[in-house]
């Protein structure tokens, strides 16, 4: 059997007030609208709950049982609705984010403590995950990608620098072996260490300088996927071949000496990472208090330019 629960309170109401009248003053309805939802239980159960008169209103035998049973019942609902109405204004629950890779490593990492130290009822869930999967069909609250990624309907709120920097990198003894390239077109003379997306296609390298751009397949020495990276990192420093990757996972090496910038002033600039979701229409307490914290704390990350032991020639 289902019935209206919302038939079923008005019911009660009726029931405890003695009058359908006096039940709608009660509760901001018209008397003819809570005898209508009274008529309409009774027809769906298929029993009287109430006596009419043109004086009175009163329960019946299986009114007045139902009414004794419905009282827990209704006051745990209304507690129940009364709870998350409190959460709405003090963020509790668990908050699932989809993010890829990169951002689980440099980006959440000076977001996510601060943020739990000062939520302390929320439950935080990340999945890293390079695939460009559907947040509602995984169950997840929101998620993070990069500009170019994120489907139109989508709202996106900018979590990191507004622009990236795509990184190509080589060891000083590669370099000092095979040379430096001068222009992206030389680098299919080179070792190439690549990444392979998700779905299965390599990345191809695109550089672009005052208005020319340039795309290239050059030949790999080693492919792995994005979850691989640091294999292909320490293969770079090892002397393998050139990398070409997000300037934050080479940074640390940069600033170190192992790898140095090659073709600097051609590195691609991408759109920054945005956390994403779905409507803005009864957002869930913990996902606002997470919004509300990344607009506090986001700041501009300074771009890499001059960084590292020496620039290539170009």
């Amino acid at each position: 059997m289902s019935v209206n629960l919302d038939d079923v309170r008005i019911f009660a109401a009726v029931a405890r007030a003695g009058g359908f009248r006096e039940a709608g003053r009660a509760g901001a309805m018209r008397a003819s609208t809570a005898s209508e939802a009274v008529r309409r239980l009774e027809s769906e159960i298929g029993t009287r709950l109430l006596n009419r008169s043109t004086r009175s209103v009163a329960p019946t035998e299986a009114g007045a049982r139902l009414l004794e049973r419905l009282g827990p019942a209704l006051a745990e609902i209304e507690s129940a609705l009364d709870a998350v109405e409190s959460a709405r204004d003090r963020p509790a629950g668990t908050l699932r984010l989809n993010v890829p890779t990169v951002a689980a490593r440099f980006l959440l990492p000076r977001i996510v403590p601060p943020f739990l130290a000062a939520h302390p009822d929320v439950r935080l869930e990340v999945t890293a995950d390079d695939g460009l999967i559907d947040i509602v069909a995984a169950g997840c609250d929101a998620g993070v990608r990069y500009g170019h990624t994120i489907e139109k309907d989508m709202i996106a709120v900018a979590l990191g620098p507004a622009v990236q920097r795509l990184a190509l990198v080589a060891s000083p003894t590669y370099l000092e072996a095979r040379g430096r390239p001068r222009h992206p077109s030389a680098l299919i003379e080179h070792a190439c260490l690549r990444v392979r997306f998700a779905t299965g296609a390599v990345i191809p390298w695109s550089f672009a300088r005052d208005g020319e751009t340039v795309t290239i397949d050059p030949p790999a020495a080693l492919v792995v996927s994005l979850g691989g990276i640091d294999l292909a990192l320490q293969t770079a420093i090892a002397g393998g071949g050139l990398l070409y990757t997000y300037e934050e996972w080479a940074e640390p090496h940069l600033e170190s000496g192992a790898l140095e910038p090659v073709l600097q002033r051609w590195w691609a600039r991408l759109p920054g990472p945005s956390l994403y979701y779905t409507s803005r229409r009864h957002m869930p307490a913990a996902l606002r208090a997470f919004l509300d914290f990344v607009a506090r704390k986001r700041t501009p990350r300074p771009p890499l330019e001059g960084r590292g032991a020496r620039s290539s020639r170009e």
